[in-house]
């Protein structure tokens, strides 16, 4: 079996990060949830475990080209965008439109990925993460998920570890 037929049952945007995943040589697979898990506490309930746990991808944009900037955080937390924009060192962050967020990932609020955007984003990983050995991430649908660790995400994504607090 090829690695693309391995993948076959996902929806489309979900082979997309499996494919990324595999290729890294992750071990975790993307998997279906019988519920979809558009938040952090819909994740946590279908998943049996912490909302802590919950790698929640937020996309929020910078500057006046409307940068997007790709943030994990832990599920049990709520981004301070000044706090983090200054410790980033940008004059400022504000949440992404649904349309903003559909074009620098490919994929809809409450699903989206920390691989498979259609180019490299700039991506900050939540230090509350590093505080649980699995945390779950979207796989490109509302109804996929993939178990990861805090280690693994700052590697696959090439992000930057920060508090996202105040």
């Amino acid at each position: 079996m090829t690695a693309t037929a391995a993948f076959d049952h996902l929806p489309v945007r979900s082979r997309v990060v499996a494919q990324v995943l595999a290729a890294a040589g992750v071990a975790g697979a993307v998997r279906e949830l019988e519920v979809p898990a558009r938040t952090a506490a819909e994740a946590a309930a279908a998943l049996g475990c912490e909302v802590g746990a919950i790698a929640n991808s937020l996309v929020f944009v910078s500057g006046a080209d409307a940068e997007p900037v790709l943030v994990l955080t832990s599920g049990s937390h709520r981004v301070d965008t000044a706090a983090l924009a200054a410790r980033m060192g940008l004059a400022g962050l504000e949440r992404a439109t649904a349309a903003q967020v559909r074009e620098a990932t490919g994929q809809a609020i409450g699903g989206v990925a920390p691989v498979g955007h259609p180019a490299p984003l700039r991506t900050v990983v939540d230090t509350a993460l590093a505080d649980h050995p699995k945390v779950w991430a979207a796989g490109g649908t509302p109804h996929t998920v993939f178990p990861t660790t805090y280690a693994e995400l700052l590697a696959l994504t090439g992000g930057t570890a920060l508090v996202v607090t105040a």
